[in-house]
């Protein structure tokens, strides 16, 4: 059973302890699948957290036993899903942010929807492909990435009509043949799966999922067969329709992101390998106030189906255990990550809260607004950088790479000078002010 709830904890308990993440996982209990900070008052900040009645494991050693693995830079960006982003909320429509911060180091670490948008899908090759529980451990320090050569992707099709299963299979037979996706076996589920939308207090979107031991069953079958990574595709219920018209005009946040999440972090967390979900069949039956519907939501509306991109990004995702069968061909932890990158009022989630915790700078872009507003600020942040947009947190990035002191590239900059004249600096000690 998959269950959301929602925790008031006091702000000053959390703010003012040495641990943020500590506080919260206190109250919210380790067992959570995912959780973030949806709300901070002037007295409370509120969790929303989701919950399975199965094992949720996590290794137990930390960053403190991580190698580091010297010459290789990596950037964290992260793009909640279900919370309205106005630049990646919608259809792959980061991709083009993505491909330009990724320019600035050796890896791009990023969740599957910053850049899957059904048919299309645009990633640099040192763009990992990274499920949101995999970053969330990667913070956390509890696990390193595994970057493959090439993956061994099987597929779980939930039952449906023979329709549906013909535009599954022309979109598997496609990504084999066009883009060398080794996709070696496809499992069609006996029973419906039953991923439903869910919107949280906060308006932010999650999910549930019916049967989720059908979906277990049909990953342990595909793993028997040798597959190191799983996508899943699922026809979606309870989507809200004018609600989903008013995404696709540019206003609402896109309600699939939050029960795809779900359904992802409950593979990653049983099975330890890379995993994604696709709509099977995008909505078209929507009243839609125009046929030519906003330019980020654009290629869902084109595409029959939300799963090539998946497949495709799955080709070369990051392994995050080493017992599974694959070639490596490099290895990233969190002493690599050079920054985090995430919206300016998404500092909540659990990588803001882990980079913070292992002093990893924080670059908060503020044009990517979203319908929460946990900034710096309000959470008490004191390693972020507040940019504007993403070309300027491209900058700040090259600088940390290249060891340019910020403040240095901006204007004023305070100036050092002595205290005292030259007669008095025989006699007193030497200090500094800024002027």
């Amino acid at each position: 059973m998959i269950e959301n709830r929602q925790f008031r904890l006091s702000k000053f308990d959390v703010i003012g302890a040495g641990s943020i993440a500590g506080v919260i996982e206190q109250w919210v209990g380790r067992e959570a699948l995912r959780w973030y900070i949806a709300q901070i008052t002037d007295e409370e900040i509120v969790v929303e957290a989701t919950f399975y009645d199965g094992e949720v494991s996590e290794p137990a050693e930390g960053i403190e036993s991580r190698g580091c693995f010297p010459g290789r830079s990596a950037v964290v960006s992260i793009v909640p899903t279900g919370v309205g982003c106005n630049l990646g909320g919608y259809a792959g429509d980061a991709a083009p942010a993505t491909n330009l911060l990724a320019a600035t180091a050796d890896y791009l670490i990023t969740n599957p929807n910053a850049v899957n948008a059904s048919n299309f899908i645009s990633m640099d090759e040192n763009v990992l492909y990274t499920e949101g529980l995999c970053i969330d451990l990667l913070m956390k320090g509890a696990v390193d990435l595994h970057v493959p050569y090439a993956n061994r992707v099987g597929l779980i099709v939930e039952k449906s009509c023979p329709e549906n299963l013909d535009v599954v299979f022309n979109v598997v037979n496609t990504v084999r043949a066009v883009h060398g996706v080794d996709l070696s076996d496809v499992v069609i589920t006996e029973e419906p799966v039953g991923s439903h939308c869910v919107e949280n207090e906060s308006g932010a979107f999650v999910g549930t999922v019916d049967r989720p031991q059908v979906i277990f069953d049909a990953c342990e079958r595909l793993i028997r067969n040798g597959v190191n990574a799983i996508a899943i595709t699922t026809n979606i219920q309870d989507l809200p329709p004018e609600n989903y018209v008013k995404h696709f005009d540019g206003e609402y946040p896109n309600p699939l992101g939050g029960v795809e999440a779900v359904i992802s972090h409950m593979i990653v967390n049983r099975f330890k390998v890379p995993a994604a979900h696709a709509p099977m069949m995008n909505c078209k039956d929507l009243d839609l106030s125009h046929p030519i519907v906003d330019a980020r939501g654009a290629g869902e509306m084109s595409s029959v189906s939300g799963l090539a991109c998946t497949l495709i990004g799955l080709r070369r995702a990051p392994q995050v255990s080493p017992e599974r069968a694959f070639r490596c061909a490099d290895i990233v932890n969190v002493r690599n990550v050079l920054a985090l990158v995430t919206p300016a009022g998404c500092l909540g989630g659990v990588p803001a809260i882990y980079a913070h915790k292992h002093g990893i700078p924080i670059v908060a872009v503020a044009e990517n607004e979203t319908i929460l507003g946990v900034s710096a600020d309000r959470i008490g942040i004191g390693n972020a950088i507040e940019v504007r947009s993403y070309a300027e947190a491209a900058g700040v990035l090259l600088a940390l790479k290249r060891g340019i002191s910020l403040e240095s590239i901006r204007r004023p900059l305070p100036t050092h000078r002595h205290r005292f004249g030259d007669s008095a600096r025989a006699e007193r000690p030497y200090r500094v002010q800024f002027a």
